[in-house]
């Protein structure tokens, strides 16, 4: 009995990632058409990214399907600068952790553009930033500007917090 060669098992997992993006496409397709049919601002309604995303991730899966079935294979990583023979950086991770959930304890409390120049902040020190005055004037200014940006340009209400009257 004979046993399949190496050549034959390499990169069918890649199929995998085709299923599961045709899964995710037509999860995307099937919501986006049972999204109610509201009143029509010009030519793109909210169906309309939801279709597309989705349209798009059904057409990768099959042509990284068709690929992957005539013999494609996926580059090795040799761009990337990862040594794999160290563990995780938990220490980051706990950062970065940290950063998020305080983010979300405090966003309803200090409103967005305090919890989010202390996310912007702490992102930037937990991946090893460690230009202070620099971080906090951007983090504030990213924060502040973010909040204009999605409450006069998109019309989404971000929670002020404290800063209400101010901004």
């Amino acid at each position: 009995m004979s046993t399949p060669s190496t050549g034959a098992k390499q990169g069918r997992s890649e199929l995998g990632v085709a299923l599961l993006l045709l899964v995710l496409g037509g999860w995307a397709v099937v919501d986006a058409l049972r999204i109610p049919e509201l009143q029509r601002r010009g030519p793109v309604d909210a169906k309309t990214i939801p279709l597309a995303v989705g349209g798009l991730l059904v057409l990768t899966a099959v042509l990284l399907a068709i690929d992957v079935l005539r013999g494609g294979r996926g580059e090795q990583e040799a761009g990337e600068d990862v040594d794999l023979g160290h563990g995780s950086d938990w220490k980051t991770l706990g950062l970065l952790a940290a950063t998020f959930l305080a983010n979300i304890l405090l966003i309803d409390r200090l409103g967005w553009p305090v919890s989010g120049a202390i996310l912007f902040f702490g992102t930037s020190f937990a991946l090893g930033s460690r230009h202070l005055i620099r971080n906090a004037i951007i983090s504030i200014a990213l924060s502040v500007g973010t909040w204009y940006l999605f409450n006069l340009a998109l019309g989404i209400a971000l929670p002020v917090g404290i800063l209400k009257g101010i901004l």
